[in-house]
């Protein structure tokens, strides 16, 4: 990508970056940092001039040039004529202080030893259960190894295996209704790609699944936000569950006129909620009311911690396109995933996978049929430790940082909290020196919303979720002792989940 970012656009993005717990250049280039990295700076633009980023932050012109200067020794920022360097990723081996890879979710880059991972929500594998399937599927291989090995629907097993267990469901499918992807991510990227244009609008939650966003932005499309309501307020009825605002998806999905709807009803990314039969019922005809395409990701459903129930939304439409995978359920290395739609929609989706690979790995989808048919194998233990884990989570929270308000989810692998002041990134920049890393707020929006928000798994083991909410309260405390910080915690409260 080519291109400049204007210093007020930076700014905006730049938000309270001054807290006051490291020297005024470090704290802006960590700032900036932490925006390549997560994806509100693109690669490859140009950084605003020293002078004119000086002169829009009300800072002297040395305090840009020494943070410029350190992005560049740290390979963030490109060497480049005068002080118009362009935004880039480090490559194995330039010198730095270790500190980048360990500030966002971005893949490719290592953690470094010693740092607990808050920024992804991912299991290990199920492993004997993984195991047994790829030994199965090796003995299967020899029978496919006199065809060419190029599918773009997916081997037959695989797609039979899926088309069954949505049939058990409630929802009927033949495997021609089935196209197996390399995980989720691909499988949204066909989607987009045969469904929505260059400019076109994608109707998203807000919050939302960050790399959803990031793709739909890829594909040119422009999303369209539509908020989740607030959270109950804490003590209040377990039984009061703030679902999904319906009647703003109604108006937003008829006055916007989306190509596609992308939603993620069974255990909310970043919120674990629910979404209740009759919200599935009146979304799929709001859709169809408004001639736009529902894409239902059901890639967390399987995480279903308390039991509760739900109908698939395919189920009250023909026409919603399911994604699915096997990467939350039991391994993210497996890259194994689907999409389940209508035979027409399918034949589509097979044509434009050919503009970006032939086919998957055939002993994966292999493995992958044998796991799909006794999905439920590795679930019991695995849904035991994450209840144990989330309620774990919850209890440490309100102990260590009881000014954080929680949001008990339903399923899933992460709670979404709200703090007590705007600091999401200040909290993911000062997050490495205390031995965490941390995805920041406003990568689950636009805009740079959800400042206020933080999303944390509870993925690690008990002891480690005790050290990382522990660092978490030490990072606050940091940023509380900031001048800078306590104003901005004076100020009036950032809307809930806007």
């Amino acid at each position: 990508m080519s291109g400049s970012l204007n210093p007020s656009s930076l700014a905006r993005l730049l938000g309270e970056w001054n807290a006051g717990a490291a020297p005024a250049y470090r704290e802006l280039a960590d700032v900036v940092r932490l925006l390549v990295l997560d994806g509100r700076v693109p690669l490859g633009v140009a950084l605003p001039s020293e002078r004119s980023l000086a002169a829009t932050l009300g800072i002297s012109r040395t305090t840009v040039t020494a943070a410029y200067s350190l992005l560049r020794e740290q390979g963030f920022l490109s060497s480049g004529q005068g002080s118009r360097g362009r935004t880039c990723i480090p490559q194995a081996g330039v010198p730095g202080d270790g500190q980048g890879a360990a500030l966002s979710g971005a893949p490719g880059l290592l953690v470094p030893d010693g740092i607990l991972d808050l920024a992804y929500a991912s299991l290990p594998a199920s492993g004997e259960v993984v195991h047994r399937a790829f030994a199965a599927a090796l003995t299967e291989l020899p029978a496919l190894l006199p065809g060419f090995g190029y599918d773009a629907l997916g081997v037959l097993p695989l797609r039979d295996a899926i088309a069954r267990h949505y049939s058990a469901a409630g929802v009927p499918t033949t495997p021609q209704q089935i196209l197996v992807t390399s995980g989720a991510q691909h499988a949204l990227n066909i989607v987009l790609r045969a469904l929505a244009g260059r400019a076109d609008k994608v109707l998203v939650e807000h919050p939302s699944y960050p790399n959803a966003i990031d793709a739909i932005r890829a594909a040119g499309c422009r999303p369209v936000p539509v908020p989740m309501p607030a959270a109950a307020p804490s003590g209040a009825n377990p039984g009061a569950r703030p679902g999904w605002d319906l009647a703003a998806f109604e108006s937003a999905l008829l006055q916007q006129r989306p190509a596609m709807a992308y939603v993620v009803p069974d255990f909310h990314n970043p919120t674990g909620r629910l979404m209740p039969d009759a919200q599935r019922r009146r979304l799929v005809r709001a859709a169809a009311a408004a001639g736009t395409v529902l894409v239902v990701d059901e890639t967390l459903r399987e995480l279903n911690l308390d039991g509760m129930e739900s109908t698939p939304v395919a189920a009250f439409s023909p026409a919603v396109v399911s994604l699915g995978s096997l990467s939350k359920s039991h391994w993210a290395g497996l890259r194994t995933g689907w999409i389940r739609a209508g035979e027409s929609l399918i034949q589509r989706f097979a044509a434009a996978r050919t503009t970006l690979d032939l086919g998957g790995p055939v002993v994966e989808q292999l493995a992958a049929a044998h796991l799909v048919s006794a999905l439920a194998e590795p679930l019991p233990a695995r849904l035991a430790t994450l209840r144990d884990n989330r309620d774990g989570l919850l209890d440490l929270l309100r102990g260590h940082l009881p000014d954080w308000e929680t949001e008990r989810p339903d399923g899933g692998l992460s709670v979404w909290c709200r703090l007590p002041a705007p600091i999401s990134t200040a909290l993911a920049v000062v997050a490495p020196d205390v031995g965490i890393r941390l995805a920041a707020g406003p990568r689950f929006g636009t805009g740079g919303a959800f400042e206020q928000y933080l999303r944390v798994p509870f993925t690690l083991p008990l002891d480690q979720l005790e050290s990382a909410v522990l660092a978490l309260r030490s990072a606050q405390d940091r940023l509380a002792a900031s001048p800078q910080l306590r104003r901005t915690r004076t100020a009036p409260p950032a809307a809930a989940i806007a």
